[in-house]
């Protein structure tokens, strides 16, 4: 088969609890519900996500239980996400082929085969929202430091190759936001400069311009912060090719980062863009 969706998907504490999102994120959760819905029609046999808070140090790490099952308490914001529990099935085959396609790659790639391994909120968040049911297999990715954003693309091409050539129906997730020089205050915006930066970024993306996009990322990623120095981006773009068509679902703030909803499908799906006037072309 072929990887039937990708997206880039926000991840913010406050999204956790549908309902104690505030005002200015329920256009995310709308949005959410959308993915959900087309999600729900392409059936996926399997769910790749990469998440910016699982950061390992040195490895490419991929997630290779059978099943993920557990008790997820936000380390950075335990009072906002407590004893959330989560279980969902693993795709141990599929993950042990990426792990051997990175070390062919000769990158420094390494299977995680621990039951107890516990999950990050930048894969429980969204996971609430767009498989709700718990019922799609899972196939969790680290963000790496110690790779570079060149690196990080290379992983996400070798990745491609795999999924595309597996027999399943796979949907691909990066979680994470853009801008994100963090502030206290969930209701703050990032800088005019730093979002000038998001837009110009996510224009790119909506014109299809994904090589454009990366060329672009590492100075964008040091200018603007943006989150894990852009690694879940650049994984992102070495999946995406020119068939995908970006649809624009939903965004919103939270501590001074931005967070869009965006999808890039093989097939193009109606977005709540017709509605809504998107913070991007503003």
């Amino acid at each position: 088969m072929t990887v039937e969706l990708s997206m880039l998907v926000p991840h913010a504490p406050s999204l956790c609890h549908e309902d104690q999102v505030p005002d200015f994120q329920q256009n995310i959760v709308g949005g959410f519900k959308e993915v959900a819905k087309e999600i729900a029609q392409i059936k996926p046999d399997v769910i790749v996500l990469v998440t910016c808070h699982w950061p390992s140090t040195f490895a490419h790490y991929v997630d290779c239980n059978p099943a993920h099952k557990g008790l997820l308490t936000a380390t950075e914001a335990p009072d906002m996400i407590k004893d959330i529990p989560y279980h969902y099935p693993g795709d141990e085959a599929l993950a042990m082929k990426l792990v051997q396609a990175g070390k062919k790659a000769n990158l420094a790639v390494e299977g995680v085969y621990d039951p107890h391994f516990v999950w990050d909120y930048g894969t429980v968040v969204p996971l609430r929202y767009l498989v709700p049911n718990e019922d799609i297999p899972v196939i969790n990715l680290s963000v790496t430091l110690a790779a570079n954003l060149e690196e990080t693309y290379q992983w996400g091409q070798e990745i491609a190759k795999v999924l595309n050539e597996s027999e399943r129906k796979i949907v691909f997730v990066a979680s994470g936001a853009l801008s994100h020089n963090l502030v206290r205050g969930r209701h703050n915006k990032p800088t005019l400069s730093e979002h000038a930066l998001d837009k110009a970024f996510v224009e790119l993306l909506m014109n299809k311009d994904y090589k454009a996009a990366y060329q672009m990322l590492p100075q964008y990623a040091s200018m603007a912060k943006v989150e894990s120095g852009g690694r879940h981006l650049a994984m992102l773009l070495g999946i995406v090719d020119e068939e995908c068509a970006p649809v624009y679902f939903a965004d919103g703030q939270s501590s001074g980062s931005w967070n869009p909803l965006i999808t890039f499908g093989k097939t193009k799906v109606s977005s709540m863009k017709e509605n809504v006037e998107q913070e991007y072309v503003k």
